[in-house]
């Protein structure tokens, strides 16, 4: 019985994915796969987080980009700002754990992913801190929400505009 069953669910993902794959676009905050399209329309962080741990479980984020489907594009560089944003994602707690300090691992591994110099970087951490409620104020902060916060922030520093949209 566990087996018809699990052949079910499986084929039913399939068929959903298989069947949004050409109309659906990938969420900046979860990425594109099988998560992105049977949660799209809808929001909040709870159905991001399914939707994120859809995408990642069973290789099918892989697969899609691999082969082009459940809304993922084969074409493309990944950029600072992708590997920034994938980063983001993955670590967000611990980002706002950081940043709420004003350094940390997770803090100093994101700033490079950004391409902060090492010169700027005390700069770069002071501005999160700071700024940590602009950041992370409100509820439902997602990775793209708070990316978006921090490039404002960044082109509005005379110091470090320079990283803004990087």
């Amino acid at each position: 019985m566990r087996t018809v069953q699990r052949s079910f669910v499986l084929g039913m993902s399939v068929a959903v994915g298989l069947g949004l794959a050409t109309s659906a676009s990938a969420d900046p905050d979860v990425g594109c796969g099988l998560g992105t399209q049977v949660w799209e329309g809808q929001s909040g962080s709870i159905v991001k987080a399914l939707a994120a741990t859809t995408n990642g479980s069973s290789g099918n984020q892989t697969f899609g980009v691999s082969s082009g489907t459940s809304g993922c594009n084969q074409g493309g560089t990944v950029t600072a700002q992708a590997r920034a944003q994938m980063f983001a994602s993955a670590n967000l707690d611990q980002l706002a754990r950081d940043m709420a300090h004003g350094e940390g691992e997770s803090l100093l591994a994101f700033s490079q992913l950004l391409d902060v110099s090492a010169a700027d970087r005390p700069a770069f951490f002071a501005l999160t801190q700071t700024h940590f409620a602009d950041l992370f104020g409100g509820e439902d902060v997602t990775a793209g929400s708070m990316l978006s916060r921090l490039n404002l922030l960044l082109a509005e520093d005379q110091e470090l505009s320079v990283y803004a949209g990087s």
